[in-house]
């Protein structure tokens, strides 16, 4: 299961009406650590950004999965709360497990249609508790090295 950091990028930006303002941006990194997902947002950013930027917090979230559009316009992000419904055996009670998914789609209606595929096939009961459009600005999940890049003598992260 990913864990999921997310990332606020200060930075300076020019905006459509050419002045420069101060922006925190938040970005969603599949990480192990703290120390990782800053190095890895840092990575990922730098070719994006002219002039200075720094990492200005970083937080886990409770993020379980993401549903990932099929479509290239596909440029928000949606957090959908979903409760998942269980009964308790002993006392024949019906027990609610909430939890996030984070859905990306152009719109409202194209998150629960998102969502709804993803959902496709699950046997278990759930009900939508809340579905709202996030300011994250993108995702970077986790991408394994191949053995080309670890074994070769000219990688800087190669640590023979």
């Amino acid at each position: 299961m990913a864990l999921y950091f997310e990332c606020k990028v200060r930075y300076e930006k020019m905006g459509e009406n050419g002045l420069v303002k101060k922006v925190n941006e938040p970005y969603l990194v599949d990480a192990l650590t703290f120390t990782e997902a800053e190095a890895r947002v840092t990575e990922e950013v730098k070719p994006f950004i002219s002039g200075d930027f720094d990492v200005a917090a970083a937080k886990k979230t409770k993020i379980a999965e993401i549903f990932w559009a099929s479509i290239d316009i596909a440029d928000r992000f949606y957090l959908v709360k979903v409760n998942f419904i269980t009964i308790d055996e002993k006392t024949g009670q019906e027990k609610k497990a909430a939890n996030l998914i984070l859905v990306q789609s152009s719109d409202f209606h194209g998150a629960l249609n998102r969502f709804e595929e993803g959902m496709k096939g699950t046997m278990a009961d759930y009900e939508i508790a809340a579905i709202s459009e996030t300011p994250i600005v993108d995702v970077f999940n986790y991408a394994a090295k191949t053995t080309t890049e670890t074994n070769n003598p000219q990688n800087p992260n190669n640590n023979d």
